[in-house]
């Protein structure tokens, strides 16, 4: 069987690190070699004394390849990998950090790009092979290396939570979310089948678990104490220590914490029950997501796609709306009650509210590409889809290409209605052979057994297809 001689592994934090270690360990007692980007200093350390090999991203692209101020050098490189301009991939990094200035945006960009050519130039001479491996996102950390490794010809595997519980997609070469193709007569498994029976018992989302402290309300995350105590160190470390950080706006973090346990105070006047009136139902995704940054940029205001729907609704239905149970006030709270001041047809609901009783309730969902709209289908809920979703294949969903195809998409869906669920099984069984079991930065060891398995059940099967 053969297998590429490295295989690159990005990680961007500390938490990460501490899960890549063990990984890269086992992938490494499998006869893999394993290489990690570490993108901050802590974690190239942390490598370095656990004998995996390691280059420090930031440094090494500080100390080679063009000057990270050589605006000409910039425009080379965004030239020769094939990109229209730079503006679309640092809008990610501007939306989650309130990053203004272009210029070191682009100086960012040039460290870390040069550091990954100089990275492959390296194995090049060496006469390696390579495979990169990341976490799907959309820092410039993940994006200059992707494209870096695009421009070799070297494959790239994004990693990202499927649908199911303790299962991840492994998509190749793409920050497009994975597409799963399905056919009626796609024979159900009795492993698929069970899991659904259970999903719909258990009425509970899919978290996955390095996800779950989010799943919180905002103050008890500003008054959190180990939350506390780990600002103190990361701001030790930045300003005292200079060791730099990816996720470095340590302050603003803070901030936009506090500001999220305001609007979630102020948001409580706001909420109402569900309805008795039929109503649709748009689930808020979470505002930062790379899903909608990236994948679905048409849609990250919003707040105006709410706008649009309340305005275009059917008069025979209300619009219910619900934050993102990750994000409690993420979306600042004077624009909300400035739609309820506008609309008699708007309800928020309490984000504590379950969303399969919403589901259950509604005529039909609205999503840009939020798991809800999967859910919505295992319920057999007509569901219209706007953005770049896993699920957009399905040959149940209402398909918008465009926001003013809307309307018309909602109202053949309500006119539709609810259909047989039996009928979106095929595509659930589909989905579930795309996936892979495993998640990420769960340090249990019979838990990174089955990820080092799985990532390396996914690249070797690749490699050898290819």
């Amino acid at each position: 069987m053969s297998f590429p001689k490295t295989i690159l592994i990005t990680t961007l934090a500390e938490y990460q690190t501490r899960f890549w270690l063990p990984v890269a360990q086992r992938l490494r007692a499998t006869g893999c070699e394993v290489e990690l980007l570490a993108f901050d200093d802590r974690s190239a350390e942390m490598s370095e004394a656990a004998g995996v090999p390691v280059t420090n991203m930031y440094r090494e692209g500080l100390k080679t390849g063009p000057s990270p101020e050589d605006r000409k050098a910039f425009d080379a490189r965004i030239e020769a990998y094939g990109l229209d301009g730079s503006n679309f991939l640092f809008s990610h990094e501007r939306f989650t950090f309130g990053i203004r200035d272009t210029a070191a945006l682009r100086r960012r960009f040039m460290i870390y790009a040069n550091a990954m050519e100089a990275l492959l130039d390296r194995l090049e001479a060496q006469g390696k092979r390579a495979v990169l491996v990341q976490e799907l996102g959309g820092f410039l950390s993940v994006i200059a290396s992707f494209y870096a490794a695009r421009r070799r010809g070297i494959r790239n595997w994004f990693i990202e939570p499927s649908f199911f519980r303790g299962r991840m997609y492994f998509t190749p070469d793409s920050l497009a979310a994975p597409q799963v193709m399905a056919t009626p007569s796609d024979a159900i498994s009795a492993e698929v089948r069970a899991y659904l029976d259970d999903t719909l018992k258990q009425q509970a989302i899919v978290i996955p678990k390095k996800d779950q402290h989010h799943y919180s309300a905002a103050f008890k995350k500003v008054l959190n104490l180990r939350n506390s105590r780990r600002l103190a160190e990361k701001l030790w470390d930045q300003f005292a220590l200079g060791k730099h950080q990816e996720f470095g706006h340590n302050l603003r973090h803070a901030r936009v914490h506090a500001a999220m346990a305001v609007n979630a105070t102020r948001l409580k006047k706001l909420y109402r029950p569900i309805p008795e009136t039929r109503f649709v139902y748009y689930p808020f995704h979470v505002p930062a997501d790379m899903a909608l940054t990236l994948r679905s940029p048409d849609y990250l205001d919003q707040v105006a796609t709410v706008d649009f729907l309340l305005r275009t609704i059917p008069d025979s239905h209300v619009l219910v709306v619900k934050e993102h149970p990750a994000q409690i006030g993420a979306i600042l709270a004077d624009r909300l009650f400035e739609l309820a001041r506008r609309f008699d047809n708007f309800v928020l609901l309490p984000p504590q509210t379950n969303n399969y009783t919403v589901l259950n309730r509604s005529d039909a969902v609205v999503s840009v590409n939020s798991k809800s709209g999967a859910e919505a289908l295992l319920l057999g809920k007509p569901v219209v889809v706007m953005g770049d979703a896993f699920y957009s294949s399905c040959p149940l969903i209402y398909r918008a290409d465009r926001l003013r195809d809307v309307p018309a998409r909602l109202r053949e869906a309500l006119a539709a209605g609810p259909f047989d669920p039996a009928k979106g099984a095929p595509y659930f069984e589909a989905a579930w052979r795309r996936s892979f079991p495993g998640e990420l930065y769960i340090s249990d060891p019979k838990l990174l057994d089955t990820f080092a398995a799985s990532l390396r059940s996914a690249v070797v099967e690749a490699v050898d297809a290819g």
